[in-house]
């Protein structure tokens, strides 16, 4: 396992077992079965439709499964959906009529946190993706990189065990895409939590996961689960390395695309 990450033990925080998911006469996912270690950044890839969102709805306990065994913390850390778990969104999702501030609080008021700590979080945290100086400013005022910042410190305002990322800079730019990658990387090391990435980018999936998790397509079934072997901090000249392109193609050929 690569460990660049502290918190990352030998105790799976996230074990899938053999999971399914129906519905009505659709399967949405067949057979899933892989596991997630504390710290770790895993990305889940796989082509359109397979089953990846639906996947990470089950993590985060808003669908049932029906059929395998999905374990989340340990009877010493107990797991609860309803406070352990931060989600980014493809689209930031930020309330237009809420200043940047208030959006990022907006968790911790549903979860009735003390307030006056949480102000002070969601200033650390909004300092922390780059955004300090933009806490009174309207979401319309700022790019789309900076409200998928902002959507990012919202999920970690009630410091969850837990990110889960459902493709969160597929909306954007090329360059902005990269960009956001690199300050991902930072903002995960630097919050120490545990992130499940979606995306149905190869490339991306490579560059950011310490893990990857490749998806067939729909129903969903793990074609292959591998660790990637590269240096952090990483840099974005490590996409021209031969062991980058190594795990891309490895990725193109379980999807059928070389």
């Amino acid at each position: 396992m690569v460990r660049i990450n502290p918190l990352v033990t030998s105790y799976p925080f996230i074990h899938l077992s053999g999971v399914r998911k129906v519905y009505g006469e659709h399967l949405a996912i067949s057979d899933a079965s892989f596991d997630v270690m504390p710290g770790e950044l895993v990305s889940l890839v796989g082509p359109s439709g397979c089953g990846k969102s639906t996947l990470l709805k089950v993590l985060a306990g808003l669908h049932p499964h029906d059929g395998g065994e999905v374990r989340i913390g340990s009877p010493s850390h107990p797991f609860d959906p309803s406070k352990d778990v931060g989600m980014v969104f493809q689209a930031p999702l930020l309330l237009k009529w809420r200043r940047i501030l208030e959006n990022v609080l907006l968790p911790a008021e549903i979860l009735g946190l003390p307030m006056a700590q949480s102000k002070s979080r969601a200033r650390d945290l909004l300092a922390l993706v780059g955004l300090a100086g933009n806490e009174d400013k309207y979401p319309y005022e700022l790019s789309g990189g900076m409200q998928q910042r902002a959507a990012i410190a919202r999920a970690l305002i009630h410091d969850p065990k837990l990110v889960l990322m459902d493709e969160p800079f597929g909306a954007l730019d090329a360059l902005t895409r990269e960009k956001m990658n690199l300050e991902l990387l930072r903002i995960w090391k630097e919050a120490g939590k545990t992130i499940v990435f979606v995306t149905h980018g190869i490339s991306e999936a490579v560059f950011l996961g310490t893990r990857v998790v490749v998806l067939t397509a729909g129903p969903a079934r793990m074609a292959d689960n591998f660790e990637v072997d590269l240096p952090h901090p990483r840099t974005l000249d490590m996409k021209t390395h031969e062991k980058f392109g190594e795990y891309t193609r490895r990725v193109y050929r379980l999807l059928g695309m070389e």
